[in-house]
């Protein structure tokens, strides 16, 4: 039923020109990026080949490229989890799901898998701008892992929280704003924590601290579990509150 759920939600995703405007939106961004790097690898080209131990084509390309694509889909994904049950509240349709032979898990894990399922043709579509440079250019596969398996957890996070808020409210603005505030939040978490006590408590919280050593291609277990403690943090209280709307209706 949970693959039934996110398959569900994956269709009606499709079925708005939203989904549509952000796919193209986002790629239309990242494009230009992306070909401004290239066109900063062709202007230094002569020097890079004259240094020794210059960085590689991935190395110069990727970071920059993905960094930015985190805060664009920072931008992008309440959009996208702000319906998933802010809507079926105001539709009056929720009751229809509580009523229906599932557990609050199955509806909660198959509503997060259909934006997962969205986010993942999302990543395939960035990842096929460097991957063009197969044509011309050695890669850095390490690099490159490293980096894509950074930013598909952290998507994977995004989702998580957006799917949270989308089940405090029945107004679907409210839901992204929400998301947008609290996932800012931990981005920069870091920042207000510089110079306090519990500083370092706080600079482990941020999402950045825990996005960028993939971007330099390093897989540190750590961050890899802040990121699974993130998102599992999230759907359980996705779960309870969903739960609780049951029990209360």
């Amino acid at each position: 039923m949970i693959f039934t759920i996110g398959l569900r939600e994956l269709k009606s995703l499709f079925l708005s020109p939203l989904a549509w405007s952000i796919l193209a939106v986002v790629q239309l961004i990242l494009a230009y990026l992306f070909l401004g790097r290239i066109e900063i690898i062709q202007m230094y080209q002569a020097q890079l080949m004259a240094m020794d131990g210059a960085p590689g084509v991935t190395e110069i390309i990727l970071p920059d490229l993905l960094g930015n694509a985190a805060i664009i889909l920072l931008l992008v994904v309440p959009l996208l989890t702000m319906r998933l049950v802010a809507e079926e509240r105001r539709n009056r349709t929720l009751s229809l799901l509580f009523s229906a032979p599932l557990s609050m898990t199955e509806i909660v894990l198959g509503k997060y898998l259909g934006i997962l399922l969205f986010l993942l043709v999302l990543l395939v579509l960035i990842a096929l701008m460097p991957l063009s440079l197969l044509a011309g250019a050695r890669l850095d596969f390490g690099l490159l892992a490293a980096s894509f398996l950074g930013l598909a957890l952290l998507l994977a996070g995004f989702a998580a929280v957006g799917l949270f808020m989308s089940t405090l409210t029945q107004y679907t603005t409210v839901a992204a704003i929400s998301t947008f505030g609290a996932l800012l939040l931990f981005w920069i978490l870091d920042w207000s924590g510089q110079g306090f006590a519990g500083g370092n408590w706080l600079a482990y919280l941020s999402l950045f601290n825990h996005y960028k050593p993939f971007l330099d291609g390093i897989f540190d277990s750590a961050d890899a579990v802040y990121h699974v403690l993130l998102i599992t943090t999230f759907l359980v209280l996705s779960i309870h509150r969903l739960d609780a709307d049951r029990l209360g209706g």
